[in-house]
Order: structure tokens, then C-alpha cells, then sequence
């Protein structure tokens, strides 16, 4: 069971209380506790946090590789007889030390922790005492958990008592004694020596500087989208001669009527997503995957830090929006970190704006094919400076303030092939089982409400969108089944229309793909929502994005349509 990341379990973030329910739940045999070897003295004060839990742990020493780097050197032998549990040596993204760490499991003990300051234990002991499970006595002490009422009165006094005593909060007081205890450890195992200056260092000089980032950042995303559209437009021309070819011999072969036409409608929404979708889309993710890897990412989220702070909105709500780029489902539940309900709804409202892979792919697919990949970069371009602007505007009518930014960033790293090639199936995955059913099945009731002649009554049902866009009215139903996966627009639309894509103006193409890009997010996203932040909130969301699509696109409308 891979549990969220923290750094304390008695914090009031919700996924640090989802890992301490967890692992207070029963259901634990054994806890791996992967500690950053290179900031050992940080991590071991959430070793001590489970050594107050009573499970048995086995103490993972992961990225020994950046210790060695940052000149330190770890003396696990004597790590493990200070703690009683078996500590192993890592370096995950090399697959080095798994085995080892695999066969510890074997051997989890519960921790040894060394004692705190007297009074701090004292007062540990006598919530030990008394309440129906001792492994609660740190959670109370701090003020993180109710006590049970018939004890809340003597609580409140072993509390009062350390106060006075200390003259500061027990929870600051209990931090600073697991923090005493934690950097003592250290010292006794750990050998500092001069650390590797390399060009590591030197590249965040320049990465993440306050001036240079920004244009360096553009470099990046114009790189990511040129090859992406390079490598899309490559694998289209050679897949798309054979897939057309196979396309005549099934209609010949299948002849006319209302089922060839339904079967032929499938075969064609599978033909688009392998000719249209997978082109773009396979090297757009595996792009993405590497620069998570190398560690790119991170460095992103600190330079938009600053722009986080002038919409109003802080730190962690960079988070959401990096996610977004992937998926705008787990760019929605992230928004589970941030304490503030008010932070929570802006930055959800402004995360499904965030051009997602499937919108990545109609951008890609459209503009960068037809209009030239320098359009694609300035319609991405435009999109952050919508976000900006109604980020801006939401973070008046909701004023506030949110929590700052602390935020890892983690050492460059060469990805691995491996990795890179199951983070994009994984990504991929979401389309192979559930976007290509879709496009198929969609595919086929248009061409047989097409054969049927209902296609006129579909189209004019959608004309409220279309005819103040300037579309034909045959694009209504591909904007319509794009609420259920944004890829559909594209491959619908290549069906819908007698002469295809090529047949509209490049800026009916435009507009079409703006109002893609804004209206309302597909339904998984909006399910998601929904839990997250209730129905009605969802609700305002999607028709004020819905609207806003709408309105940005009458004005390309108006510019580019003559």
C-alpha cells in the first residue's frame, strides 16, 4: 500500500491524516519508511513519529547516490543498533538495494526511540495512562486529537503543565523534542565531508533565477510543443496512408444501408484515434513523463510560485496546476492539500481550464497541424494569461489569504527508459480503455444517424453553440461528446464534416479549438469536482467556464472569421 508522502503525522494536512489513519487501522504488518538518505536528519523525525506507533518498520536509506554527492556518509550498522529495526541502502531510480530491502520486510521490528527531554516524557506517561490507546498520547499532547470526554479535564492540565513549564504550545514543544532527538541521531551516525559542486548546482543558477527562469521556461514548453508537433506530424504521415487504405476495402467490402454504416461509423472512430490521437498524444506524454523525471517539474511549480502570489493564491496550489497538464481529474483531488475552502474552489475553478493531455491533443491536432505549430504555442500562451486574468478576478470577489510554499526539489536525474515508457502507458492507459471505446461507439451513432437522416435534429440542437461561434452546424454534436473526452471533438469533427477538417477556415479552426479549450471539463473531471467540493460549487464552475469558452470564442470569432 503506497501511502501519501509527509512529513509528519500530526499535521492537519489531509493526506498526512489519511497515512496516520492508515496506519493505525490494523491493517499494517509492516511499514517501509523511505527516507531522502541525503537529508537524513529531517527524516528521521518521522521514523521517531512511528516509533510512537509500536509498528514494525524497516528504515529504507533511499538516493544513498545524492548522500554521496552532498559528502555524506551514513553508518548504517549503527543507525540500526541505535533504532532496533533493519536499515537498508536504496537507489530506487537504479532498481540498486530493492532485493535487500525486500528481504528486510522479513526482520521489520518496532522502532527503539531514544527518550525525549524529561518533562516532555513525563507528560507522555501520564496520557499513556489513561487514554484507551497509548499510541494516542503524542496526537493529544500536541492538540491534534480530542481526547475522550470524561478525560478531556485531565488533558487539558498534563497540557497546561507543560506550557508553563516550557512557555510555548506542546505541540511546538514535542516538535522541538523529536527534532532534538532526530539531529542527536544524526550526529552519532553521520560523517559530513565536502560535497560535489558540479553543473547540477550551476543549472539551478539559471533554471530557477527570478529573471532568467521565465524565458528559459518558454524555451522549454516551445521545445516541448515543437517536437511534439514534429514527431505527431511524422507519425501521422506514416500511419495515416495505410489506415485510409484500409478504410476503402471495409466500405467496399461492407457495401450501404443503415448496419454497414454503423459498422463502418466504429471502424472510423478507431481508425481517428490511431491516425488523429496517438500520433500527438504518445510523444506529448512521454515528453511530459521526462521532464517529471529529470526533475524539470518541480523547478516549474517554484518559479510560478510568484504568479501564485499576485492571483492571490499561494503555494501549494501550484500543485493542482502542474497536474493539470497531465489530467485535470488529479488536478482537481490535489486540491485536497490546501487548508483553505476558498483556496481549495479558486484553484480548482482554474486548474480545469489548465490544457489537459486530451486538449493538448485537439490543440495539436488542429491548430499545430493546420495553422502551424507557432499558433499552438500562442493559443497555450494565451490560455495561462486567461487563467491569470480570471484567477485574478476570482481571488477579488473571494478575498483571502492562502498558506505559503515549501516545496522539495529534488535532485536531476537521467530518467530511465523503463520508467518513461510505464509513466506514458500508464497515462496512455486512460485512453486505450476508455477514449477509444468512446471515439468507436460515438463514431458509429453519428454515421447511423446520419444514414437514419436524424443528423440535421442533432445538429440543430446544438446550433446555440455553434452558430454564435461561426461553426457549421455540423460541429454541434463533436463540441457536444467532447464533455465526455475532449479527443472526441477532434475525431468527431473529422467525421462530422463532409470534407473533413480541411474543409473549415483556419479561423473556424481556431475558434473552435479556443472553445475547446476553456468550455466545460469532461465528466470524469466534473465527477471529481463534485465530490470535492459539492454540486453547487461544481455547478458554477462548469457553466462559468462553459460561458467563458463561449465568450473567448465569439471574440476570435470576430477577429479571425470575415
Amino acid at each position: 500500500m503506497d501511502l501519501p508522502g509527509a512529513y509528519s503525522l500530526l499535521g492537519g494536512d489531509p493526506a498526512e491524516r489519511v497515512t496516520r489513519e492508515f496506519l493505525l487501522s490494523g491493517e499494517v504488518d509492516a511499514v517501509v519508511h523511505v527516507a531522502d538518505a541525503s537529508a537524513l536528519g529531517r527524516s528521521l523525525e518521522l521514523t521517531l513519529e512511528l516509533a510512537e506507533l509500536g509498528l514494525p518498520v524497516v528504515l529504507c536509506l533511499n538516493m544513498a547516490d545524492e548522500a554521496e554527492h552532498k559528502g555524506v556518509a551514513i553508518d548504517q550498522r549503527k543507525l540500526a543498533e541505535l533504532l532496533g529495526v533493519p536499515v537498508v541502502s536504496t537507489v530506487a531510480s537504479r532498481g540498486q538495494g530493492l532485493a535487500d530491502l525486500v528481504s528486510a520486510l522479513g526482520h521489520a521490528r518496532p522502532v527503539r526511540r531514544p527518550p525525549y527531554a524529561p518533562d516532555v516524557e513525563r507528560a507522555l506517561e501520564k496520557l499513556r495512562a489513561v487514554l484507551p490507546s497509548p499510541h494516542e498520547a503524542p496526537q493529544v499532547l500536541a492538540g491534534e486529537a480530542p481526547p475522550p470526554p470524561e478525560l478531556r479535564a485531565l488533558v487539558d492540565g498534563v497540557r497546561r503543565e507543560l506550557a508553563a513549564a516550557r512557555g510555548e504550545d506542546p505541540a511546538v514543544v514535542l516538535a522541538d523534542a523529536r527534532h532534538a532527538v532526530a539531529a542527536r541521531l544524526f550526529e552519532a551516525v553521520a560523517t559530513l565531508g565536502k560535497p560535489r559542486v558540479g553543473w547540477r548546482e550551476r543549472a539551478d543558477d539559471v533554471l530557477m533565477h527570478p529573471i532568467l527562469g521565465y524565458p528559459l521556461l518558454t524555451l522549454v514548453l516551445l521545445a516541448l510543443f515543437g517536437v511534439t508537433f514534429w514527431a505527431g506530424g511524422a507519425l501521422e504521415g506514416l500511419l495515416s496512408p495505410g489506415i485510409e487504405a484500409l478504410s476503402g476495402r471495409f466500405a467496399a467490402a461492407l457495401g450501404g444501408g443503415p448496419a454497414a454504416s454503423l459498422l463502418l461509423g466504429a471502424w472510423d472512430g478507431l481508425a481517428a484515434g490511431v491516425a488523429l490521437v496517438l500520433p500527438y498524444l504518445v510523444p506529448f506524454l512521454l515528453l511530459l513523463a521526462f521532464l517529471e523525471d529529470v526533475g524539470y517539474m518541480p523547478r516549474v511549480g517554484f518559479l510560478l510560485d510568484g504568479l501564485m502570489h499576485k492571483l492571490g493564491l499561494h503555494g501549494k496550489s501550484v500543485i493542482p496546476f502542474l497536474l493539470g497538464y497531465g489530467c485535470t481529474v488529479p488536478a482537481v483531488l490535489a486540491t485536497r492539500i490546501l487548508e483553505d475552502e476558498r483556496d481549495r474552489l479558486v484553484t480548482a475553478a482554474l486548474a480545469v481550464m489548465v490544457p489537459c493531455a486530451g486538449r493538448t491533443i485537439v490543440v495539436m491536432g488542429l491548430v499545430g497541424r493546420f495553422v502551424g505549430p507557432l499558433a499552438a504555442l500562442l493559443l497555450y500562451l494565451g490560455n495561462v494569461g486567461v487563467i491569470a486574468l480570471v484567477g485574478w478576478a476570482l481571488t477579488k470577489l473571494l478575498p483571502g489569504e492562502g498558506p505559503g510554499l515549501i516545496l522539495e526539489i529534488p535532485p536531476y536525474r537521467l530518467p530511465r527508459g523503463r520508467n518513461l515508457l510505464r509513466k506514458t502507458w500508464l497515462r496512455l492507459k486512460g485512453f486505450v480503455v476508455l477514449a477509444w471505446p468512446l471515439l468507436a461507439l460515438s463514431s458509429a451513432a453519428l454515421a447511423l444517424a446520419e444514414a437514419l437522416g436524424w443528423a440535421g435534429g442533432l445538429n440543430l440542437a446544438f446550433r446555440f453553440l455553434t452558430w454564435p461561434l461561426g461553426l457549421p452546424a455540423e460541429a454541434g454534436v463533436p463540441l457536444a461528446l467532447g464533455i465526455l473526452r475532449k479527443e472526441l471533438s477532434l475525431v468527431m469533427l473529422e467525421g462530422a464534416l463532409p470534407g473533413g477538417v480541411a474543409s473549415l477556415a483556419l479561423g473556424q479552426i481556431v475558434v473552435f479549438t479556443v472553445f475547446v479549450l476553456f468550455y466545460v471539463p469532461c465528466l470524469a473531471t466534473v465527477g471529481a469536482m463534485g465530490r470535492e467540493l459539492g454540486w453547487r460549487r461544481t455547478g458554477l464552475v462548469v457553466l462559468g467556464t462553459t460561458a467563458l469558452g463561449l465568450v473567448l470564442g465569439v471574440l476570435a470569432r470576430l477577429i479571425l472569421i470575415r
